[in-house]
């Protein structure tokens, strides 16, 4: 198979792009897409408990636990005991965190409104349909149980 018949290779090469191009406009900004992707995940008004980030985002606590500490030092977000949980961390935005939310908010809405505008919505809605049928897929382990196939 040639790798522009693989699906993991459109996936992966297209992930790639996109991942640069938001990285791109993430360092003018002197930030990264992992803490634009943390910033987006927290909740605006309440804040979110730091041990459901990790799974919401798919990502290790270590590597989230670092991301943390980074956007602390630079003052987007602040721990605040959980009144829920007192063993709990609630990571909450600053004001300065809030704006830079609201700058990743617009560098994704703005991809998403330039795809849009480019495909039909018939093809957007095949685009979602595949995915969902691979991270269906995925969490049936469907790839290496073949009796799950």
């Amino acid at each position: 198979m040639h790798k522009e018949e693989s699906i993991d290779h459109h996936l992966r090469a297209t992930w790639q792009a996109v991942s640069k191009m938001y990285n791109e406009q993430a360092t003018k900004h002197d930030s990264t897409m992992a803490t634009a992707f943390v910033l987006l995940s927290i909740d605006y008004e309440n804040g979110t408990p730091s041990t459901s980030l990790g799974p919401h985002m798919g990502m290790e606590a270590t590597s989230l636990s670092r991301i943390l500490k980074n956007m602390e030092d630079k003052g987007v977000i602040y721990r605040e005991k959980n009144p829920q949980d007192g063993r709990g961390v609630l990571i909450k935005l600053t004001e300065f965190g809030k704006e830079k939310r609201a700058f990743a908010k617009k560098v994704v809405l703005r991809f998403n409104n330039v795809v849009k505008a480019n495909v039909t919505n018939e093809q957007l809605k095949n685009f979602f349909e595949v995915m969902r049928v691979i991270n269906t897929l995925i969490g049936k382990n469907a790839f290496y149980d073949t009796k799950k196939v």
